[in-house]
């Protein structure tokens, strides 16, 4: 019989299920057999850390009393809340070695979906049930697509792209659906803050946490960075890939259903152009928080850290009027610098 690869040697006594952590752990060797690789991941961690520290520092020099208020400081958890629950499907599906390059049309589609005056009849359950809904469905599409019907990731999820963003479209003429719905407008309101936090960062919160026992203390889990390391030697360990990958990027509509009918109650409507550019942030924010982008390795705490850095760079040039340009430019290069430090890991990591 063949015998599996190395890659795959984390096979547990059931039924080929991998029992390895899913992020390397500090400790002497990191995941797949390379030394110090998980020490170097706390490094990251603790890089991003300083980095978003950095951050807070020159936004309460140049604006201390704007960026320092409290008030502002919500507002970037809050807008943070939104990427980071799209981020963090994401970041599942980059660790599978997948793309999602949809998530962003997702948030759209089941955005303006949910509040079409025929849901919102339905008040507050029939808005987020149909949001979430939606975006379980158009996961589906894109799993079906990829696992069963051998397509390529890019491809598939980017023809979801286009039809999510044509179908929301043609559902909103156009035009933005405000929502009348009290109940759900009243979460973005300060009365409904819990000790100061609003619900939204709640919610992002419980799925960020959701997200890492998932990843980190699952077999799922396991399974996901087993199929992005070697998906041959996943199968031959006894993992059904298509299966797994199926389940990913359902994963991933969840999180975008979750996300659209956050954005509903951060904004109070739906429009078609809901999540633009969603895609490349959630996942520049995965790959510089230390996901590797080729799969096998994925970190919730740091994409989470990823988004909180991207949403603290835009509050700080958008306080300090600098122009939106010169914002992509720095986040361009901190996706640079950020690629460019795992391939020094990885080759350290190798050595």
């Amino acid at each position: 019989m063949t015998q599996p690869a190395p890659s795959a040697q984390h096979n547990g006594p059931d039924k080929g299920a991998l029992t390895g952590p899913a992020d390397p752990p500090p400790s002497k060797t990191g995941g797949g057999g390379r030394p110090g690789l998980g020490l170097r991941l706390d490094v990251r961690i603790l890089s991003l850390l300083g980095v978003l520290a950095a951050l807070v520092l020159v936004g309460g020099i140049t604006e201390p009393d704007a960026f320092l208020d409290t008030g502002n400081l919500q507002l970037i958890l809050t807008q943070a809340s939104v990427i980071g629950v799209v981020t963090v499907g994401m970041t599942f599906v980059i660790t599978s070695g997948g793309i999602d390059l949809s998530v962003g049309a997702m948030v759209a589609l089941a955005s303006v979906w949910a509040t079409t005056l025929a849901t919102q009849e339905y008040g507050f359950a029939g808005i987020a049930f149909t949001a979430v809904v939606v975006g379980l469905a158009a996961g589906l599409v894109n799993g079906v697509l990829i696992a069963y019907g051998g397509m390529v990731p890019f491809i598939a999820t980017l023809a979801m792209l286009a039809s999510a963003r044509g179908l929301a479209l043609m559902i909103t003429d156009g035009r933005t659906q405000i929502v009348t719905v009290d109940p759900v407008l009243s979460l973005g309101l300060p009365d409904s803050y819990f000790l100061g936090i609003p619900p939204l960062v709640i919610m992002f919160a419980a799925v960020t946490v959701i997200g890492w026992l998932i990843l980190n203390r699952t077999t799922f889990g396991r399974r996901t960075v087993a199929v992005g390391g070697n998906a041959e030697a996943a199968r031959l360990a006894g993992i059904d890939v298509r299966r797994q990958r199926l389940y990913l990027y359902l994963l991933s509509g969840l999180c975008c259903g979750i996300a659209a009918f956050m954005l509903i109650v951060l904004s109070g409507s739906g429009q078609n152009t809901n999540g633009n550019l969603y895609e490349l942030d959630a996942i520049a924010a995965a790959i510089i928080g230390g996901t590797l982008l080729s799969g096998g390795r994925g970190t919730i705490v740091g994409s989470v850290l990823g988004v909180l850095i991207f949403t603290t760079i835009t509050n700080i040039f958008a306080l300090n009027n600098l122009q939106s340009d010169v914002q992509q430019i720095a986040k361009g290069a901190i996706i640079v610098a950020a690629v460019l430090v795992q391939r020094r890991t990885l080759r350290g990591g190798e050595t």
